[in-house]
């Protein structure tokens, strides 16, 4: 028997009764889009989602009636207005703290280190949220301190994904992470990765910082992975795309 293709397992999927199974297929439908898509053709949709093209357009139907797919005079799809309409629901219902500090102090426990979040602020940046570490020896940066955007893990994390050219700023951007050793104070490491928002938008960066006799190598190889992973978890929360960090996350296992 030849094996089942992905448009053989669509038509395999058990019936639902109360609806599940289509709403499934819709929302992959809308997941077909990726940020740097402005339309997709049915036969692109199709190739994304493994659904079957009749299944496609059916579905497509309800979308449009509820203006969260939009078809083009030339055939093509795109994300409809509605889809603007629930972010913009969500943006205001959902607080940055409510996102955040979770995140936030679940690396904390994990790393036994401060971890704070640092939104840019022209070339300068800021303290939003910060976890103090439970050891006697720390790093002291309080919330709504100002700090130099050039400087310090942080600082340079997001000097890098707000355009600044040449190194470390083209490193950061390839590794989507920077190793601060006493960058911004001797006596402190840092270790910094950004969060995004819709359209790959710059959002802040998380740190992970204590003095430099405890931030070693071996500290900084097994905090990458979680490091990254919280800021793929605060990118998806915040409605960007986490992908990129996820697959980095993968690429530096401990």
């Amino acid at each position: 028997m030849a094996p089942k293709t992905s448009q053989d397992r669509e038509t395999s999927l058990p019936a639902s009764s109360d609806g599940v199974a289509a709403l499934d297929r819709a929302i992959a439908i809308l997941n077909a889009f990726k940020p740097q898509d402005r339309s997709l053709s049915l036969a692109e949709i199709s190739a994304r989602t493994g659904l079957y093209k009749s299944t496609i357009l059916r579905l497509a139907g309800s979308l449009i009636r509820g203006h969260l797919l939009e078809r083009l005079p030339d055939g093509l799809y795109r994300i409809g207005s509605g889809a603007f309409r629930l972010g913009a629901i969500y943006q205001r219902s959902v607080a940055t703290a409510d996102i955040l500090l979770p995140i936030m102090y679940d690396l904390a426990e994990e790393s036994g280190e401060s971890v704070a979040f640092y939104a840019p602020a022209g070339n300068l940046r800021t303290c939003l949220y910060r976890i103090e570490s439970k050891h006697p020896i720390r790093y002291h940066v309080r919330e709504g301190d100002v700090l130099p955007l050039h400087v310090g893990s942080g600082g340079r994390v997001l000097a890098a994904f707000s355009g600044k050219a040449g190194e470390p700023y083209e490193t950061i951007r390839r590794n989507y992470y920077f190793v601060s050793l006493g960058d911004r104070d001797p006596d402190t490491a840092g270790l910094s990765v950004p969060v995004f928002g819709p359209g790959a938008a710059l959002v802040g960066a998380i740190t992970l910082a204590g003095p430099r006799m405890r931030i070693s190598d071996d500290f900084i190889g097994q905090m990458k992975r979680p490091l990254l992973t919280a800021a793929a978890r605060a990118t998806r929360a915040f409605g960007g795309d986490p992908l990129t960090l996820e697959r980095v996350a993968y690429q530096n296992q401990a």
